[in-house]
């Protein structure tokens, strides 16, 4: 299908773009921007009059809950939810049921993506097998099965020996690593922040060299190893110092941070606020400075949603009882443009963090609207105002501290490889 998006205002980070030009669209790829290509008549035209065309955002951490956790979500909801958010590729974990360390599993997520069709799907394998930290899983193999980078999710490596042996074969194919920075015995089991928030509403603290003390460990294998890892969902401003230094001294190191820790901090706790029960936890307003800085400075190159739709009953408990995760994706865009509004990030560089900032931890092209380029495009109009409620979210998780917040800037249409994967309805969400 041919389509002309019309009148837009068009924004590409990477090609250094902002202006006002029609976008046109041909075989899936961008054909033109400005003036039609010779021949071309649009089967369909999208009015962006008003409206900011950008790259469709990547988002590097969104559980989706298929396999082996439907009741949370699917593959099927959770797609249509990102692609309600701009999303138009998402990385997917290894912590399904099963567990992402076979080919046939990783297959299985991109065939059930590829039927529902609205967003790219790229699946992160297991860096050992089982998740257990104990022997590595078979890289290369799920690599070629599709497998964008490998991680041990939030399952611990405690053999530093078996991470140094992951991270030479990784170094030695090419392959990119996500680790996420979390010493399971310094976090004893916590749920909050170690602090006096956490003191006071009387939750088990996780301390900030949970984090440092792994991202060291994790930073001298590198030196090493010459691994290229990306640090996912950065929580504290000590660990992004020890990464800019590291960055500095050409280490090939990179970090994202979760959109929710830019915006919420240890107090909103403080009415024990289950859709607050986050890990990492929030942290004390010094750390979510510091995560914004490292934002601003570049030394956190990406957003991420780290999306984790849950059911009803695992928020209805005590605190301390209740699932982690907030169901993320249909809000990253919005609380992204808040930094904007903030007067954190112009708005080119908050489009970066979502597009091609991504696009380079994973080696993609991507993220960009290129000629020839694949025509995966976030339109959004940047003045409407609407409010998150659990009868507008496509998620099947509706477990967000973000309920009855009110939001400026909504999409209303993205277009997966040329073919449109989200409308707003008419009558608005």
């Amino acid at each position: 299908m041919k389509i002309l998006i019309k009148g837009g205002r068009i924004i590409d980070p990477a090609n250094k773009l902002d202006a006002q030009h029609d976008l046109f669209i041909d075989k899936g790829l961008i054909a033109a921007i400005g003036q039609a290509p010779d021949g071309f008549s649009a089967d369909q035209v999208i009015d962006a009059s008003g409206q900011i065309v950008i790259p469709g955002l990547i988002d590097l951490q969104a559980r989706l809950r298929e396999p082996g956790q439907e009741h949370k979500g699917t593959i099927e909801s959770e797609t249509r939810a990102a692609a309600s958010g701009g999303i138009t590729t998402l990385c997917c974990p290894p912590d399904t049921i099963p567990i992402i360390d076979t080919p046939a599993v990783a297959k299985l997520i991109l065939e059930r993506a590829k039927q529902t069709n609205r967003v790219h799907v790229l699946p992160i394998g297991a860096l050992t097998t089982g998740l257990k930290g104990e022997h590595l899983s078979e890289m290369h193999t799920l690599h070629e099965a599709g497998c964008i980078a490998f991680s041990n999710s939030d399952a611990p490596i405690s053999n530093t020996l078996v991470l140094r042996r992951a991270m030479e074969y990784a170094a030695s194919h090419g392959l990119t690593l996500f680790m996420h920075a979390n010493d399971k015995w310094l976090a004893q089991g916590g749920v909050a922040h170690e602090g006096p928030v956490g003191l006071r509403l009387g939750l088990a603290g996780i301390p900030e060299s949970a984090e440092t003390v792994e991202v060291a460990r994790i930073l001298a294998l590198v030196e090493q190893t010459g691994a290229r890892v990306h640090f996912g969902q950065l929580s504290t401003g000590r660990a992004v110092e020890m990464l800019q230094r590291a960055r500095q001294r050409g280490l090939p190191v990179s970090a994202d941070v979760a959109v929710h820790q830019l915006h919420l901090t240890e107090m909103d706790l403080l009415d024990y606020n289950s859709y607050c029960h986050v890990l990492p936890p929030l942290r004390s307003q010094r750390d979510r400075d510091a995560l914004r800085s490292g934002l601003k400075d570049g030394t956190i190159i990406a957003i991420c949603s780290d999306h984790q739709p849950h059911d009803v009953d695992a928020k209805q408990a005590p605190f301390a009882d209740t699932e982690a995760g907030i169901s993320a994706v249909e809000t990253l865009l919005p609380l992204t443009l808040r930094l904007v509004d903030d007067g954190l990030l112009e708005l080119s560089e908050a489009i970066a963090k979502l597009s091609h900032g991504p696009a380079k931890i994973l080696g993609l092209n991507a993220g960009h609207l290129g000629l020839d380029g694949r025509a995966d495009v976030c339109i959004f109009d940047p003045d409407t105002h609407w409010s998150l409620q659990e009868d507008n979210m496509q998620s099947q998780g509706k477990n967000s501290p973000f309920l009855a917040w009110d939001f400026k800037g909504q999409v209303t249409h993205t277009l997966r490889a040329g073919r449109l994967s989200y409308q707003k309805p008419e009558s608005g969400r």
